[in-house]
């Protein structure tokens, strides 16, 4: 099975994605943060390095479905291909971060790819207001994060919530954790699982 984590920056992804697959013994592919070259700089200096930064994440996504459909293990994945293009590098051009070019040279690469790629079996949704992404940025303290302005976050909030209202390539789990402390509360990490589960396996306990 291939599941899919999908949600804003601060959402809560990537700790719910760990989370999972220590749980069901699932192979977790994270996204690439903390070794990407062009990151620092893009908050630095978005539309400077905005194409640079796209590009390179839309490769790593492609070879982890790649390493996904080849390893013939269930596979939890930390961000889907469909929110580089359709949230990330959609919202740098409507902001006018990334010119009109290097745009549709990107979408070029992004649509020669797709016709390869097949959906997850299940996409997460992890939906947070902006409070509650702000906290959750905070809180982990990356500096280079410190620059993120609220706007950005209010727009890419925008760009995913219209993603997900026309989502159609598959089951989609979509759960609003504005409430929920998933990190610490077991009660909260379980209700989770109940929900992955009857999604997944139609189970009910």
């Amino acid at each position: 099975m291939h599941i899919a984590v999908s949600g804003n920056i601060g959402s809560g992804k990537t700790t719910l994605t760990i989370k999972l697959a220590k749980h069901y013994g699932w192979r977790a592919e994270l996204e690439a943060v903390e070794n990407n070259p062009y990151l620092v700089d893009f908050y630095e200096d978005m539309k400077r390095w905005s194409f640079h930064l796209q590009v390179y994440f839309l490769n790593s996504r492609f070879n982890q479905i790649s390493r996904i459909r080849e390893s013939g293990h269930s596979v939890i994945q930390d961000r889907t291909i469909y929110e580089d293009a359709y949230i990330f590098a959609a919202n740098l051009f409507k902001s006018k971060l990334i010119a009109e070019r290097d745009y549709e040279n990107y979408l070029n690469l992004f649509h020669s790819m797709i016709n390869y790629v097949k959906a997850p079996d299940l996409l997460i949704y992890l939906k947070a207001d902006i409070p509650k992404l702000v906290g959750q940025i905070e809180k982990r303290g990356r500096n280079y994060e410190n620059s993120i302005r609220i706007d950005y976050l209010k727009n890419l909030n925008a760009h995913y919530e219209e993603w997900i209202t026309g989502y159609d390539k598959g089951k989609l789990l979509i759960i609003d954790v504005n409430e929920l402390d998933f990190v610490t509360s077991h009660e909260d990490f379980s209700s989770i699982v109940q929900r992955v589960d009857r999604e997944m396996y139609g189970l009910f306990a």
